[in-house]
C-alpha cells in the first residue's frame, strides 16, 4: 500500500540557520525522501507542481514563519492570477539562468518595494526550474498578501 503526502510544514526564519533548513527541506522533497510529488511507493504524482505557502509570521520578515510546501493543481495559478487582479495579493516575478539567483531577484522586488503594504498573513512562491519552463528559463513568482489594494 503506498500514501500520498500534500504537503510538509517547517517553522523557519531568515536567518543562514533557518534559509538552510528551508533548503535542507526543498532537497528532500525533490529527491522524493518527502514524497510530496511521488507517492510512498516511489511513483510520479503528475499535474501537480510544488509550491511553497509562508504563513502564521510572527511579525514581519524577521521573525519566524511556517513553511509549507505543498504540492496544487495548474488550476491554482489562475486562482492566484485572480486574487492579485483584486487586489489581495501582489504579484512579483523574475527570470534567469540560475534558479537560487531568480528566486533571490523575486524576494528582492518584494523588500525593496515601499509602496508595498504586506499583510503577513498568507504568501506564495513558485519557482520553476529551467527544463521546465517553456523559454528554457529558470522563474521564480510570489504572490505577496497585501493589507490593503495597492
Amino acid at each position: 500500500m503506498s500514501y500520498r503526502l500534500t504537503a510538509v510544514t517547517l517553522r523557519a526564519d531568515n536567518s543562514p540557520r533557518g534559509q538552510e533548513a528551508v533548503g535542507q527541506l526543498w532537497e528532500d522533497v525533490q529527491r522524493g525522501n518527502i514524497p510530496l510529488l511521488f507517492d510512498s511507493g516511489g511513483a510520479f504524482r503528475p499535474g501537480l507542481s510544488p509550491v511553497s505557502r509562508y504563513s502564521n509570521y510572527e511579525s514581519d520578515q524577521a521573525g519566524a514563519y511556517d513553511l509549507t510546501i505543498l504540492t496544487v493543481p495548474a488550476d491554482f495559478f489562475a486562482g492566484m492570477e485572480e486574487k492579485a487582479a483584486a487586489g489581495l495579493y501582489r504579484k512579483f516575478e523574475a527570470a534567469g539562468d540560475d534558479l537560487i539567483a531568480c528566486i533571490q531577484a523575486a524576494w528582492e522586488q518584494v523588500w525593496g518595494a515601499p509602496s508595498l503594504k504586506r499583510a503577513y498573513t498568507t504568501d506564495y512562491e513558485s519557482a520553476v526550474p529551467a527544463q521546465y519552463a517553456k523559454d528554457g528559463k529558470c522563474h521564480c513568482y510570489l504572490y505577496i498578501s497585501v493589507s490593503v489594494k495597492e
